[in-house]
This record gives C-alpha cells, sequence and structure tokens, in this order.
C-alpha cells in the first residue's frame, strides 16, 4: 500500500481521504481547517503542518481544492511542487479551468514528475460510497500508475486523453447537468400550472422519452421522488453556488473553443440569478425556486 499526501478535506475531500485509509492506505493530510482536518485523522490520518509537509516523502498526492487559484498556490506558492520526491505521483482531483490543469501539469514536467487531472462526479454520496466517477487527463503511464489509487474512491476510473482533458470532460459534463436541472424544473413547474399533478407528471415522464438521469434521481420538483434532495428541504448533495462556478468554467471553455453554447449561457444566466436571491447553499435542484418561488 502506498503512502499518499491528501491535501483538501472539504465535503468531498474528507471522504474520499477516509476510503483511501479504509483500503489500508497510509495518510499524511492537510486542510486550512483544523476541525476537517482533525476528522479524517481520528480515521488514522497524521495530520500535517502545512501543504508542502503533506507532500514531503509520499508515493502520492491528492488535491480537492475549490478553484482553480487554489490549486496554482498549494502547488506552486506553498511549495508541494518543491516538497514531493522523485517518483511521485500528483493527482489533481479538484474541478478548475482548464489552463489552470494545463498549466499545472506543464509545472510538474518542467520537475520531472507525473501528474493526472482526474475530477470527479457523483457529489457526496459518491465520494461517502467510494463509487466516483474520476475523468482522467495526462500521459497513459501516469494514468496507469494513478488508476490503483482512484479506484478506492470510485467505481468509474476513465483516461479521457491528454493533460487537462479530463477537466474538459468534467466541464461537459456538470454543463449538461445545469442545463437539464433547469429544463425538468421548467417542465413541471409549466405540467403543474396547467393541472397535471406533479407525481403523474413523474410517473409519464420518467418512462418517456423525456426521461434522464437528472429525473430520474434529482428531480427539482418536490415530492416525485424520495431521495431526491427536492424532497428534503434541498439538502445539498452538490450545491448550487458549485453549479455556478462550474457552468462558468464551461462558458469560459466554450470561448477559449471558439464554440457557442447558447444553452449552457441560459443555464448560467440562470443560476447566477438563482444564486444572487440567496440560495447557493441549496441542492442543484433547488434551481426549482428561480420558477417556483414558494415551492
Amino acid at each position: 500500500m502506498a503512502t499518499i499526501g491528501f491535501i483538501g478535506l472539504g465535503n468531498m475531500g474528507g471522504p474520499m481521504a477516509r476510503n483511501l485509509i479504509k483500503a489500508g492506505h497510509s495518510l499524511k493530510v492537510f486542510d486550512l481547517s483544523e476541525e476537517a482536518m482533525n476528522f479524517v485523522v481520528q480515521s488514522g490520518a497524521e495530520a500535517a503542518k502545512s501543504a508542502a509537509d503533506a507532500a514531503t516523502n509520499v508515493d502520492a498526492v491528492v488535491t480537492m481544492l475549490p478553484v482553480g487559484d487554489n490549486v496554482r498556490s498549494v502547488y506552486v506558492d506553498a511549495g508541494v511542487l518543491d516538497a514531493v520526491s522523485e517518483g511521485t505521483l500528483m493527482i489533481e482531483s479538484s474541478t478548475i479551468d482548464v489552463e489552470t490543469a494545463r498549466a499545472m501539469h506543464a509545472a510538474a514536467a518542467e520537475r520531472g514528475y507525473q501528474m493526472v487531472d482526474a475530477p470527479v462526479s457523483g457529489g457526496t454520496a459518491g465520494a461517502d460510497a467510494g463509487t466516483l466517477t474520476f475523468m482522467c487527463g495526462g500521459e497513459a503511464a501516469a494514468f496507469a500508475q494513478a488508476r490503483p489509487i482512484l479506484e478506492c474512491m470510485g467505481k468509474n476510473i476513465v483516461h479521457c486523453g491528454a493533460a487537462g482533458l479530463g477537466q474538459v470532460t468534467k466541464i461537459c459534463n456538470n454543463m449538461l447537468t445545469g442545463i437539464n436541472s433547469l429544463a425538468v424544473a421548467e417542465a413541471f413547474v409549466m405540467g403543474e400550472k396547467l393541472g397535471v399533478d406533479r407525481k403523474i407528471l413523474y410517473d409519464v415522464i420518467s418512462t418517456s422519452s423525456g426521461d434522464s438521469f437528472i429525473l430520474s434521481n434529482a428531480c427539482p420538483m418536490p415530492g416525485t421522488l424520495p431521495t431526491a434532495a427536492s424532497s428534503n428541504g434541498f439538502k445539498p448533495g452538490f450545491a448550487a453556488k458549485l453549479m455556478l462556478k462550474d457552468l462558468r468554467l464551461s462558458q469560459a471553455a466554450a470561448q477559449a473553443a471558439g464554440t457557442a453554447t447558447p444553452l449552457g449561457a441560459a443555464a448560467t444566466a440562470a443560476y447566477a440569478m438563482h444564486i444572487d436571491q440567496g440560495n447557493g447553499d441549496l441542492d442543484v435542484s433547488s434551481i426549482i425556486k428561480l420558477l417556483k418561488p414558494d415551492v
């Protein structure tokens, strides 16, 4: 088993780190939140004094951070790239902009290290259960080295291509999630206003061509699916403010690629308005409140 430095122990990183411990790996962990760090230490991890300390004398470093600026800061400013030893693999699992992901790959390569960008899908439930999907970018040899570690935290481990293409794949996925969440919300609000019971709408659409992963697992209309966040006070599995972050990443990527994403742009604008109304900490499915505030 490997010795792994894990940096970033939030709602996703914490359970991911604990699953590595359950699998038998030794962990050195760091987070700016002492409470978050102690929670993982109680599961058997060693507390590091800094990000650089977490990256010292380990076989691999895993980072799970909020935004691209945090990733640059940890790897460059906080000295992770200077602290790692020869042969240490870096696995960057934050969802960030493609430019930063590729810049971190380049910075690691300049120092002779391998890196994989490996953002995830599956939310906090998947992080807890160890069933995340990892979308990986980087050299095939680095992916092969990372895979046994990632398999301790996820079920679907996919090599998407070269450096940064894991992030590209994740951004495409989350743009679709945001669009679909808004579209399902629109359909249910319209149908109910025109007189169709929300449960009948769900039963019909979930067995028809309008079905989707969002409808079947995270329907925004309360009372349609008992396990959905919408039926549980919109308690977040994936917060609306994080969806807006990812939608904005999708729009930046679309601009860089010179391609139009009109539905992505509409979803971005809708989530921005929704969050301006104070709903950022609610689940992504709470976008229905933009259309039906009293839901």
